[in-house]
């Protein structure tokens, strides 16, 4: 693909239509993707929430392509790097030198060609997760002072919120990135932010601002609702009723293809083997699998070889497969967010799909699994509260990522915890000091409000899609919505 030596001569209205053509064979935007690839060639700061299926990508990948120099692109599973990669890597021969990505499944020969492309300033799109961002051997070349970074792109950004705090502790230290690169770089140097999600309520919205120090940024907002995605959810009495039906939702779909949620490895096991004797094309699939399981399924999955696959949440997330026709969830997620997301893998082409998503009635007398899993989850919230608060009388009032985490089990992840309660500040993304408590524990109140919101939309009598926008801060848009295909529709 021909370029110019400077990206300003790309900067038209009619360049970048005319790239967006001859890459990916669209004549138009669809709104507001537009406006947010000029907001990013224009370097400036942005919060992008869109519907699953919106064409996010596109956005922020048509700027890095027109530009000279690097954009980087944190991404939180290899499923959803490897995806986008391969997408463009087929779309144009040359991003085969200017597109990719490093993570811990990567050959060592690969690896190595990409830091050396790294190095050598051969890339424009280069896709990581925040553990591979701060890791000795990728950050020492970002510092280099040569090497000119135009952005920092966050996808799927409601995981620093969801996971920050729990088992993802390099999310929260994003925030100290550009200020810190800055400083390797000359004077006239610019690295611009920006977060894509399908999935943040405003107060996750707040986090995602705070956590990133993003400037001004420019917000785009559009609701999750889609009109052909339906939405039910049925009481199911027991374990052997919980089963029943869901081999009747999934008869009832004959053979289309579709996705079973669960919350554990055991469960994506035990009930995939059991639906396999039924005589289904299917396989559990979850994060305790070896890379090679996992690519295998995914492949399997996307040509049709299984029908379905039995999952855990680590499955979906930037698999673009668009004939989904249903989604199952035979346990129900804690936090609605991850319930958005996951009802969101269905009926990306547009076309009618259905969501199914089973609990067990309110007593749990008879199946009780429900209730346990909501009690563990705030169980260990509570659990991560006491750990971090005991870890800060511990630790020096300042002081550095790799010393605590030598010194201390959990220690990285109690430091990510004070952080998200206002009393740890990140001085550059390995150095720490601690400052008096501010208001609340902001990020564990706002796990266990979620959890409370997730039970309370499982419950609702009211239309499921005015509970959603509502929930995700689209209160006039939901004010007197009516679907009119959810099961609480007439």
């Amino acid at each position: 693909m021909h370029r110019p030596a400077e990206s300003t001569e790309f900067q038209t209205q009619a360049s970048i239509e005319a790239a967006l053509k001859q890459i990916w064979g669209y004549s138009d935007f669809r709104p507001p993707q537009g406006e947010i690839v000029q907001c990013l060639l224009e370097q400036r700061d942005a919060l992008i929430i869109m519907p699953t299926g919106g064409g996010k990508s596109i956005c922020f990948q048509l700027p890095a392509l027109l530009q000279t120099g690097l954009t980087l692109v944190v991404s939180p599973l290899v499923a959803l790097m490897e995806n986008q990669v391969q997408e463009l890597w087929e779309r144009h021969p040359s991003f085969r030198q200017s597109v990719a990505s490093l993570h811990s499944e990567l050959p060592k020969q690969q690896r190595r060609q990409t830091l050396w492309a790294l190095e050598n300033q051969k890339l424009r799109l280069l896709y990581l997760s925040p553990e591979t961002l701060l890791s000795p051997s990728v950050w020492e070349k970002l510092c280099h002072s040569s090497l000119k970074l135009n952005g920092l792109i966050l996808d799927e950004a409601h995981c620093l919120a969801q996971w920050g705090d729990t088992f993802r502790p390099a999310y929260f230290r994003l925030g100290a990135v550009r200020s810190q690169l800055l400083k390797c770089k000359s004077e006239a140097s610019q690295i611009a932010i920006a977060a894509f999600t399908a999935t943040a309520d405003p107060q996750v919205q707040q986090t995602i601002q705070r956590i990133l120090q993003l400037h001004d940024p420019k917000v785009f907002r559009l609701n999750p609702y889609r009109s052909n995605l339906n939405l039910k959810v049925q009481v199911v009495w027991t374990p052997r009723g919980r089963r029943q039906q869901l081999l009747k939702f999934i008869q009832s779909h004959g053979n289309q293809a579709g996705l079973v949620y669960v919350r554990t490895r055991r469960d994506s096991e035990t009930l995939a083997e059991w639906l396999s004797q039924q005589g289904y094309r299917t396989a559990a699939y979850h994060a305790g699998l070896s890379p090679e399981e996992r690519r295998q399924i995914e492949s399997h999955w996307i040509s049709d070889v299984i029908q379905f696959v039995v999952c855990t949440c680590a499955f979906g997330m930037g698999i673009n497969k668009p004939n989904v026709r249903w989604v199952a969830h035979f346990h129900a997620p804690c936090l609605l967010s991850e319930y958005v997301q996951e009802v969101g893998r269905a009926g990306r082409d547009g076309k009618p799909a259905t969501a199914l998503t089973l609990i067990s009635e309110t007593t749990g007398w008879l199946d009780s699994e429900d209730k346990q899993r909501w009690q563990f989850f705030e169980n260990q919230t509570r659990k991560q509260q006491q750990m971090a608060q005991q870890l800060a009388k511990k630790i020096p009032p300042q002081g550095d990522v790799q010393t605590v985490s030598r010194q201390f089990q959990d220690g990285v992840l109690a430091l990510s915890w004070l952080h998200g309660a206002g009393q740890l500040q990140w001085q550059g993304p390995f150095h720490y000091v601690l400052t008096s408590p501010t208001k609340g524990t902001l990020l564990a109140k706002s796990n266990t409000e979620a959890s409370r919101q997730m039970a309370q939309y499982l419950k609702t009598r009211d239309c499921r899609w005015k509970f959603l926008l509502n929930a995700f801060g689209f209160s006039e848009e939901g004010k007197s919505f009516r679907c009119g295909h959810c099961d609480n529709c007439p």
